[in-house]
């Protein structure tokens, strides 16, 4: 059975959005699912989301999903540079320069260099969801991603940044893609 790993953006948290939702609908599927709570205190450098990761590491393998919202993508994206996981899903990315006011917070974490050949190697198969309206990261930041991974944008439309302000407490899209991988 498949490990989920669900990671949440800067000043998240495991208990916001759709997190619960998600991980009480993949739990009743028999999947084991972790929601860690990454550190957003300032200031944010990737070591401190690398110290709560560790307890984690053990269980990232073949057969892992990551599913990542916001800032927690770029994070993600240098878990796939470590470990060759099953899949990932990434929601509204936050990765690289975002030119909006959470930059010079989230820099040393979305701003990284990102090695795309190892990371297309060790995961075959990425979706990305992107709102037509979302307050803080342009459709170019997906779109580009999208380019860099060989995949697709998915479009939702008026999702915002899919978040609880957005209306996203549930998120049956993303679980449905996450059921085909399953």
């Amino acid at each position: 059975m498949s490990h989920v790993l669900i990671l949440h953006g800067i000043y998240g948290n495991p208990s916001e959005n759709w997190f619960p939702w998600l991980k009480d609908q993949l739990e009743q599927k028999g999947m084991t699912v972790d929601v860690p709570h990454l550190p957003t205190h300032e200031p944010l450098l990737p070591e401190h989301w690398w110290s709560v990761l560790f307890s984690y590491e053990g269980h990232i393998n073949e057969d892992t999903i990551i599913i990542a919202h916001s800032l927690g993508v770029a994070f993600a994206l240098k878990i796939i540079e470590k470990y060759k996981i099953k899949a990932a899903l990434f929601v509204a990315p936050a990765w690289g320069k975002t030119d909006n006011e959470f930059d010079p917070v989230i820099r040393a974490v979305a701003d990284q260099k990102f090695d795309w050949e190892i990371i297309k190697d060790h995961c075959l198969n990425f979706t990305i969801f992107h709102s037509d309206n979302d307050p803080y990261l342009k459709m170019e930041r997906a779109e580009k991603l999208s380019g860099h991974l060989n995949t697709e944008v998915n479009v939702v439309s008026g999702a915002g940044h899919f978040n609880k302000a957005s209306g996203y407490t549930e998120f049956p899209q993303l679980l449905q893609k996450i059921e085909k991988l399953i």
